[in-house]
């Protein structure tokens, strides 16, 4: 009977052992985790959104209201060539609003000095990238009245704003471009047509040594003159 009882206890030993070593080998369930897929927000052609898309109509109640702010006085101009320092005329409050406005946007940014006239002027504020057409249909289309009633000058150093290209009987401006005279003793014959609206205060041979390179037959530099346009803040 002892014997009996010993065949069983060995018997359930060894099943016990066997069942536990299954339990090692058993392999383990394989977790699969899916991965989260970030979206990719589309990268932005400004700095910022516009406030509102500006068109004929609300371009001028729009800037009347923004140059109430506190607006900084000086922006600076980066090319290959140096720095252009610009102090914007408080005389000018719409079109220094304007500037202001596009500056912040990002819109100069990788925009082109495209124009450049010996010994007369350089003129920024376009280029011939996509990007350039998306930014203005982005902050609108617009035209801004000349404002030339304060008596200011197109001394040399002076930055004004040129007249649209569409048939314009009245000089409105483009407000995504600008020039800066570079003439010796002034552009005087531009008074009265063109609103000027800042000067250089600093980086004047900068002007100057874009107004000297080499240029096509439509007075575009033959190599392009791209800039960085930022906000000196007060």
């Amino acid at each position: 009977m002892n014997k009996f009882i010993s065949i069983i206890i060995l018997l359930f030993f060894g099943m016990s052992c066997s069942s536990s070593e299954k339990k090692k080998v058993t392999p383990k369930a394989t977790i699969t985790t899916t991965k989260k897929v970030k979206k990719v927000k589309k990268k932005s052609v400004l700095l910022e959104e516009p406030k509102i898309v500006l068109d004929e109509k609300n371009a001028i109640p729009f800037l009347f209201e923004y140059q109430k702010q506190d607006l900084p006085d000086r922006v600076k101009i980066s090319t290959r060539f140096g720095e252009i320092i610009l102090e914007l005329f408080d005389e000018a409050p719409y079109h220094k609003a304007n500037f202001i406005y596009l500056t912040r946007l990002g819109y100069f940014n990788d925009t082109f000095f495209h124009r450049v006239v010996p010994n007369f002027v350089i003129q920024g504020g376009n280029s011939d990238h996509p990007n350039t057409s998306k930014k203005r249909r982005l902050i609108g289309r617009y035209l801004l009245p000349p404002d030339v009633k304060k008596g200011l000058k197109h001394h040399r150093g002076i930055l004004s704003m040129p007249s649209s290209e569409m048939d314009n009987p009245h000089r409105l401006a483009s407000p995504y471009e600008f020039f800066i005279v570079q003439q010796k003793g002034g552009a005087y014959h531009l008074d009265g047509n063109y609103t000027p609206f800042g000067k250089v205060v600093q980086g004047m041979e900068v002007v100057d040594a874009i107004c000297a390179q080499a240029i096509d037959s439509r007075e575009a530099p033959m190599e392009n003159i791209r800039m960085q346009v930022s906000i000196l803040e007060k």
